[in-house]
């Protein structure tokens, strides 16, 4: 009969047969390790480490830079702003707000004593004239006839050409007027320098005007009396910001959109872009001609405007990436791009200003390439594990 074991040493056999019949855990199997060769990082069909590589393809650059705003208004060369050249009272409006009008239109009547003066200078020279014209006839007939003397021609002759010259200086002081010496209204009509459409009119029936109520200092009394613009052409003014001067320039064609007409654009050019920066708003002022055929667009609206890039220049305008495929060593940019499935190379690439997500890459890349727009840095750290 054998003898009982010590507590102990049963305890040690306990151990050893639950040992013995549990088997010893494995160790996981390390991920595949990643082949580096120079710029070039290649991993297995199965690595783990593809899972958090987002990769995704090029855009090439829109044509357009998008996201700005103008605002719209009278076009100077297409605008006048009509003062009275007579003082007088205001008879009747011929004109309204909105209406349109030819060159010559009436817009007022007004009496003024300024242009009877005019008319009747007029009137008065024309019958000196014809009264000088029939008096040197007269002396020229009886100096051929012996009865008259040759001095007597000669101041003739000179009272008409005096009589003329006045009748040509009443005439050019009526034309200015557009007034003429054979009609028989004496009301001054205050007439339309352009075709157009009268966009304001600062003057009521019975009103005292002055010529030159333009030089006065109150805003109230040299407003124009009437503002007639040619609105089937406006001008735009848009703010650009720095980033957008490489993509400016004169002669550019630009796309305007109101959200008064959702789905509808209007052509324009850019004519001026400012050769200084706004020091408050470090914004350039450009200057755009927007073509308004049917009039539905108002000065002073505010608008989203495309410029778009000339034609020539689009097969160089690179492609946009997310900004987070990007990053910088020793301030240079880089990027990974997808060659096959798990290989992968950096590139270096020049880059533009980053806007709404994306960053334009000017070069070191091509039409097709596919490139890791999450997980670069993961890459890097492969490459260039010692940074």
């Amino acid at each position: 009969m054998s003898a009982p074991l010590r507590p102990r040493a049963a305890a040690a056999l306990i151990a050893l047969l639950a040992s013995g019949c549990s088997p010893a855990p494995t160790k996981a199997p390390e991920p595949p390790a990643a082949k580096v060769e120079g710029e070039r990082i290649t991993y297995p069909a199965n690595a783990p480490q593809l899972a958090y590589l987002t990769i995704e393809q090029v855009q090439p650059r829109k044509v357009s830079i998008s996201h700005l705003t103008g605002r719209l208004y009278l076009a100077d060369d297409a605008t006048v702003r009509v003062f009275t050249p007579v003082a007088g009272q205001v008879a009747a409006l011929r004109a309204d707000v909105g209406q349109r009008v030819s060159r010559g239109d009436a817009l007022a009547d007004i009496h003024s004593p300024d242009y009877d003066q005019a008319l009747a200078d007029a009137r008065t020279s024309d019958a000196n004239l014809l009264a000088a014209e029939k008096a040197l006839a007269r002396e020229r007939d009886l100096l051929e006839h012996g009865a008259a003397a040759a001095k007597d021609v000669e101041s003739a002759q000179a009272s008409y050409s005096a009589a003329a010259a006045e009748r040509a200086r009443a005439a050019s002081r009526l034309s200015l007027y557009h007034g003429s010496a054979d009609g028989t209204d004496q009301v001054y009509v205050l007439r339309s320098p352009i075709s157009g459409e009268v966009v304001e009119r600062n003057l009521n029936a019975g009103q005292e005007v002055r010529a030159d109520q333009m030089l006065a200092n109150a805003t109230n009394l040299f407003a124009p009396l009437f503002v007639v613009s040619d609105t089937s052409r406006l001008w735009l003014q848009v703010d650009a910001t720095e980033s957008d001067l490489a993509e400016l320039r004169d002669g550019q064609r630009i796309r305007v959109s109101s959200n008064a007409f959702p789905g509808r654009t209007f052509e324009g050019t850019v004519t001026n872009i400012s050769p200084t920066l706004d020091p408050a708003t470090r914004t350039v002022r450009v200057r755009a001609v927007v073509d308004n055929p049917d009039h539905v667009l108002k000065a002073e609206m505010y608008v989203a405007v495309d410029v778009l890039r000339d034609p020539s220049r689009v097969a160089g305008a690179g492609f946009l990436v997310p900004s987070k495929s990007i990053f910088t060593v020793d301030r240079v940019s880089y990027l990974f791009v997808a060659q096959a499935p798990g290989q992968f190379e950096r590139r270096r690439v020049e880059i533009g200003a980053e806007k709404d997500g994306m960053v334009p890459v000017t070069s070191g890349l091509t039409e097709g390439t596919r490139v890791v727009s999450d997980g670069g840095l993961l890459l890097e750290a492969v490459l260039e594990p010692d940074n």
